[in-house]
């Protein structure tokens, strides 16, 4: 018989992205023979996960605390170029370039069957109308920094609609990064490319 706290792990675990049944229960009992540390340490990370949320102008995860994210609270960071990726990880791939200093737009995972959900077209409207109120009507650039793979291309065109207008330039991730990729995968140099190659 399995015991029931094992149960309850891998019935959690398993609803996660990527992991699944099978992987569910390895890590199940991996953690259990770790010893009562690790699993006090394991259960204190995932408490401090309950202590973010959204930041209200980008939509990344941010301290509850704060009443911004880093990079929308970073003077130096120009608002006037916006790169609006999927995920959380496809913008912190873009950070570790060094190379993109300017704010982002985390759309949230989008669907395969290439549509917007609501969700996704609030929070496209809410930068529409930030760049209508505070940057005059129009931004330099926006970068459409979604995965390039068909459905991807599909999004890319109803985003680009979206934000005709409202900037000077509409540009999408060069194809450094070879189609089907996911950008949050991408190395550093890839992503360098992808960036300056933008069109």
């Amino acid at each position: 018989m399995t015991p029931e706290p094992i149960k309850a792990f891998i019935a959690r675990f398993a609803r996660l992205p990527a992991i699944g049944p099978r992987l569910a229960t390895r890590l199940a009992f991996y953690v259990a023979t770790q010893g009562e540390q690790t699993i006090v340490e394991l259960a204190a990370a995932l408490q401090g996960l309950a202590t973010l949320d959204l930041c209200p102008q980008c939509f990344t995860l941010k301290p509850r605390s704060e009443t911004t994210c880093a990079v929308c609270s970073d003077p130096t960071r120009t608002p006037r170029v916006v790169a609006i990726v999927e995920r959380d990880t496809d913008r912190m791939a873009l950070e570790r370039t060094g190379r993109y200093h300017g704010r982002y737009l985390v759309m949230g995972e989008l669907p395969e069957r290439g549509v917007l959900e609501p969700e996704h077209r609030r929070r496209l409207t809410y930068l529409a109308d930030r760049i209508r109120r505070d940057a005059g009507g129009k931004i330099d650039e926006v970068i459409i920094a979604v995965g390039l793979h068909s459905f991807g291309d599909l999004l890319a065109g109803l985003i680009r609609e979206e934000f005709q207008g409202l900037a000077k330039k509409i540009t999408r991730l060069g194809r450094g990064i070879p189609t089907g990729g996911e950008i949050e995968f991408a190395d550093e140099e890839t992503l360098c490319a992808a960036l300056e190659r933008r069109g």
